[in-house]
């Protein structure tokens, strides 16, 4: 049997885990035609299945605190060292496998305090003997609203042009393109190719016993807790007015204080489900009348899938306006509503679920076959990669 070729996937989740999700996703499709090998760089979800075919290597986890500055997600390691031992490990993996293709999840267009251990891996991969395709996969849309924006961006073209064979945007580019939020004084030379939507398989898991009526969630729930608490307290106000049961549904990384005081309020509740988390959010979905939620990606995706009235309210703290662009892509197409963070309350959630029940998406046309044509892209890429090293076109330093 012939061996399939290394395929290097580095994937960093800070804060949520939609970037874990998807790449997973990513991974799971690639299988069918590399050996993939998978760095994650963040603390992995025990609710987050680590699929069959797929070579996990997890890196000492780090992540953003609140105040956006990197820490360590590992009791009794110090920031410094776990930092040389990643990097370490990422350029072993690297040596030790030899891939024909390296896979980075968001850099250079986000994680750059992640620099530190993927600049070397970039220079390392350009210096290979057989030098493989470098390639991004980004998501729809980017973060746009930092301090020092033009510098960021000026440095994230210059550094695709230099290091990535490609960059693959997970998006339908009727929905979005990335211009739109990635604007450079001189344009990006590196190929783009639009994949369409990633969108996550049924997670399985135990079905649904009865329909969870409102279903309530933030993602990972490291930054959802305001929401999830005035939801908590809106319930007594949903249950008496609509008779609508509510799940709600924390997440991994909820702090645990934030949980303990949501157990506390929920106690002798009739009509409220408490759910630490999940394996996925569709199975809950698909058999809800309604659903509240951030606006992360994945998220978004089993949305769009199942065709849930959603109500969205984008996580923007900390300068990011990511998710508020998205939601307002999706209500200017009818797909969904929104309640800025800044207004959540029990009150405003009571009149917005209100409304959502009267409420229907309109059918989204965008194209969802992103992990089928993200696989589809890559193959052709690397056999085009070959051919011309075969025909003496190609750089093999």
């Amino acid at each position: 049997m012939k061996r399939k070729p290394v395929l290097l996937l580095y994937c960093q989740h800070s804060l949520g885990i939609g970037h874990l999700r998807r790449s997973i996703e990513i991974a799971n499709a690639l299988v069918r035609s590399f050996r993939v090998v998978f760095l994650n760089g963040g603390r992995f979800p025990e609710a987050i299945a680590r699929p069959d075919g797929i070579e996990f290597i997890d890196l000492p986890p780090l992540g953003m605190g609140a105040d956006g500055i990197l820490v360590t997600r590992t009791k009794g390691h110090d920031l410094a060292h776990a930092r040389i031992t990643r990097k370490e490990l990422i350029l072993e993996q690297f040596r030790n496998l030899q891939p024909a293709v390296l896979l980075i999840e968001l850099f250079p267009f986000g994680r750059k305090k992640f620099a530190f251990e993927l600049l070397p891996l970039l220079r390392l991969a350009q210096r290979a003997q057989l030098k493989p395709l470098v390639l991004c996969s980004l998501r729809d849309i980017l973060v746009d609203g930092r301090d020092d924006q033009q510098h960021f961006v000026n440095r994230a073209r210059w550094l695709t042009d230099r290091y990535f064979d490609a960059v693959l945007i997970h998006t339908d580019p009727l929905f979005c393109r990335l211009e739109e939020s990635f604007c450079p004084q001189r344009p990006l030379a590196t190929p783009l190719f639009y994949s369409g939507f990633v969108a996550a398989r049924e997670s399985g898991g135990e079905p649904v016993a009865a329909a969870p009526g409102l279903v309530v969630s933030v993602g990972g729930g490291q930054v959802g807790a305001n929401l999830l608490h005035a939801a908590v307290e809106a319930q007594p106000f949903v249950w008496n007015r609509f008779t609508l049961p509510m799940t709600v549904v924390a997440g991994p990384f909820l702090p645990e204080e934030e949980w303990r005081l949501l157990e506390k309020a929920a106690q002798g509740r009739e009509g409220l489900t408490l759910l630490r988390s999940v394996p996925g959010l569709r199975s809950l979905l698909s058999h809800a009348r309604a659903s509240v939620s951030q606006c992360g990606y994945n998220t978004v995706m089993d949305l769009l899938q199942v065709r849930t009235p959603a109500l969205l309210v984008p996580y923007s703290d900390a300068g990011e306006n990511e998710q508020g662009k998205r939601a307002s892509k999706l209500a200017a197409l009818g797909l969904a509503h929104i309640l800025p963070e800044a207004e959540v309350n029990p009150q405003n959630l009571l009149r917005e679920i209100g409304a959502l029940l009267q409420f229907t998406p309109t059918p989204a046309r965008l194209d969802m076959n992103g992990t089928v044509n993200t696989h589809d892209i890559i193959v052709r890429l690397l056999e085009d990669r070959w051919t011309n090293r075969e025909e003496g076109h190609g750089e093999v330093a």
